[in-house]
């Protein structure tokens, strides 16, 4: 670790909090408002919809040589928009805010992508697992400490503290972005030449993955606090157990990157993806809090391999000049996957008790895995050569 990948990792500490805190403090936002908590689920939904829409539909257009100013412009466009509803929320109409809170999610919506690819080109080729893994950790660690920065300002400050805090951080960002040395384009010699979209969908089978692992993810959160309350435990357990599962993850991804483990990543990500499922599946029939809490660390830990391996499964399967599009194609399609296992367990959770939600969302997570295994099986990708980073290791 040197300059460069430590100005990395405070743009992407600057720009990943405000994805997390995002939704938590738009339901806080409303709380004291004529539209209530209602009403701040539904902003928090329209935020994460900009986010699926965003990704792909910005992601996919980095202009030659602007990736840094793209990224920046995005980014100060969502703090201003982030900044504008606590101010807007006790004057303008709901339409309004509804705007802002889609602008707040669609326009730096290129960000997870194109920062993770930058990090790629900052640090040599056999040293990329490792910076994965960090960039694995800081995710999980921010996404546990989020709910812990919203809640109290929200609560003991103002409504609308936690989204200036949010603001401040995407604005911050913006600028540091700024000071990264621009990734080089890297010429794509040797190799036939193919529109960018016809590129990004030869990586299917990995973001189906990245489906199966939201899904997952969805079914965790979501479910768990249903759960407690089926088995007469306090529903305030449900923080500790997800800030648990968070860091476990960040142990996860730590353990990952200290080692060259067995197996293709393609062949990991699947293997993960199975273990994480089951081990998921243990929190319906394994008693109390502690048996909860053992399930959730473990599918915690197997989660953060899934995470690197997928992103180094789409690296090795794409070539380089496609990696930000496609990084910012999975996000999205992740995203789908936890709208789609949110739904699936609120249809569930009507009709039946959490422990069926569970298992059905390990169900789907199992079919689009084994979806994901066949196409990789009958479509075995070529490797493609992946020219070193521009100065060697940093």
């Amino acid at each position: 670790m040197s300059r460069e990948p430590l100005l990395w990792g405070l743009v992407a500490l600057a720009s990943k909090t405000p994805v997390a805190m995002a939704p938590l403090a738009l339901v806080f936002l409303t709380r004291q408002s004529p539209y209530g908590y209602t009403f701040g689920a539904i902003l928090a939904s329209v935020y994460v919809l900009g986010e699926v829409v965003g990704a792909p539909l910005l992601g996919t257009r980095p202009g030659r040589g602007r990736l840094r100013r793209q990224l920046s412009f995005g980014l100060m466009a969502g703090a201003l928009a982030f900044g504008a509803l606590p101010l807007a929320v006790s004057a303008a109409p709901p339409s309004v805010l509804i705007g802002l809170a889609f602008v707040a999610g669609v326009a730096p919506a290129a960000c997870p992508g194109g920062i993770r690819a930058m990090l790629t080109r900052l640090v040599a080729d056999n040293a990329v697992p490792r910076a994965l893994s960090a960039e694995a950790m800081l995710t999980q660690i921010i996404w546990a400490a989020a709910p812990g920065l919203v809640v109290p300002l929200a609560l003991q400050v103002h409504p609308g503290a936690p989204l200036m805090v949010v603001a401040l951080l995407a604005a911050t960002a913006s600028v540091l972005l700024l000071r990264l040395p621009e990734p080089e384009e890297p010429e794509s010699a040797g190799l036939p030449s193919r529109p960018m979209a016809a590129t990004l969908l030869t990586g299917w089978p990995v973001y189906l993955t990245s489906a199966a692992s939201m899904a997952m993810l969805a079914t965790a959160e979501l479910v768990l606090p249903a759960l407690l309350e089926e088995r007469h435990i306090a529903v305030g357990w449900a923080g500790p157990l997800l800030a648990g599962f968070a860091l476990a993850g960040a142990a996860g991804a730590f353990c990952y990157g200290l080692r060259t483990w067995p197996g293709s990543v393609r062949t990991q990500s699947l293997v993960f993806l199975v273990g994480t499922s089951g081990c998921l599946g243990l929190v319906t029939v394994l008693p109390g809090v502690t048996g909860i809490a053992a399930g959730l660390l473990l599918t915690g830990v197997l989660q953060a391999g899934v995470m690197i391996a997928r992103t180094l499964s789409l690296r090795e399967r794409l070539p380089q000049h496609a990696h930000a599009a496609a990084y910012s194609v999975m996000y999205a399609v992740g995203g789908v996957g936890y709208s789609l296992a949110a739904s699936l367990s609120a249809v569930v959770l009507d009709r039946a008790n959490a422990s069926v939600a569970i298992l059905g969302g390990v169900a789907v997570t199992l079919l689009i895995t084994a979806v994901s295994a066949l196409a990789e099986s009958r479509r075995p990708a070529p490797r493609i050569p992946h020219p070193g980073s521009a100065s060697g290791p940093h």
